[in-house]
């Protein structure tokens, strides 16, 4: 099971070197994969969370992948309403082919922030079909185009519903839940095999919380990747046993202050890291 870090690229404390740097010790701690997320426009409903600077993913992985060597690099998740087809199949496919060429996984979903939709002029409520419509000219494009070939870039899918599930399973690589229990991990991964039917499952590759606690973290809503260092340990053990291709781990608990002080992150990933590698 391969094991990734969803680096913010927004908050107050974002900035070309704090990028660098998280990317820098992200590959340094022999993480697979780095992964950002995507907003356009900073409406208040994204300003909310995720306050400026923003970031724009295809940009900063672009440049983050000419201070990198090894590492994977990704979305979780983009927005594809937000963006022409074809435009996000040409930069996706360049991306992949300039950072040598099968370094990019696409994570994508159908967005959330009606502002934001109404200021890019996308009609909010027709951005799953939008979704579905653009993944697959998306696909059409990498596979017909020379112009647009590349790859293979991996599909992950997010989306909880069953709408969602069944894009995942009709249009994607890999199923990527985001920031649940793990209870709703396996009930999500119950419901997407039963909906396959006779259709291929897509892989599991789940974005969890990475929050390292002193004392044990209990209860039903716990969610995957919070707790002590042997729970986040057990909980990636787990997520391995449910056939997890990979896990994304996400250091960002909701305060943007946090990105003022990125070295708490970083020793948490640490720890997580050594102690991983002790388990394999």
């Amino acid at each position: 099971m391969k094991i990734g870090v969803n680096v913010p690229n927004f908050g107050p404390g974002t900035d070309p070197g704090a990028l660098r740097s998280w990317a820098q010790t992200v590959e340094g701690l022999g993480y697979d994969l780095l992964m950002v997320s995507d907003h356009v426009a900073i409406t208040p409903d994204v300003a909310a969370q995720y306050p400026a600077p923003f970031y724009e993913p295809f940009t900063t992985l672009s440049w983050l992948a000419g201070v990198t060597h090894r590492v994977r690099l990704g979305t979780t998740v983009l927005v594809v309403p937000y963006r022409h087809p074809l435009l996000v199949a040409r930069m996706a496919a360049n991306l992949d082919q300039l950072s040598g060429g099968g370094r990019l996984v696409l994570g994508a979903g159908i967005g959330w922030a009606k502002q934001e939709f109404d200021a890019l002029g996308v009609p909010f409520e027709e951005r799953g079909k939008l979704t579905t419509e653009y993944l697959r000219a998306i696909r059409a494009a990498w596979a017909e185009h020379d112009d647009y070939r590349a790859g293979p870039i991996p599909l992950w899918l997010g989306g909880h519903s069953d709408a969602g599930l069944r894009r995942a399973i009709a249009l994607g690589d890999a199923w990527h839940p985001l920031r649940l229990t793990l209870s709703g991990l396996r009930e999500g991964l119950g419901r997407l095999k039963k909906l396959a039917g006779d259709e291929p499952v897509p892989a599991f590759a789940p974005r969890v919380l990475l929050r390292l606690t002193d004392t044990p973290v209990t209860g039903p809503d716990r969610r995957a990747g919070e707790g002590t260092l042997d729970q986040v340990l057990d909980d990636l053990t787990q997520l391995r046993a449910m056939g997890a291709d990979t896990v994304v781990l996400d250091p960002f608990d909701g305060d943007p202050a946090e990105t003022l002080h990125p070295e708490a992150a970083w020793r948490d990933l640490a720890a997580i890291a050594a102690s991983w590698k002790e388990k394999l």
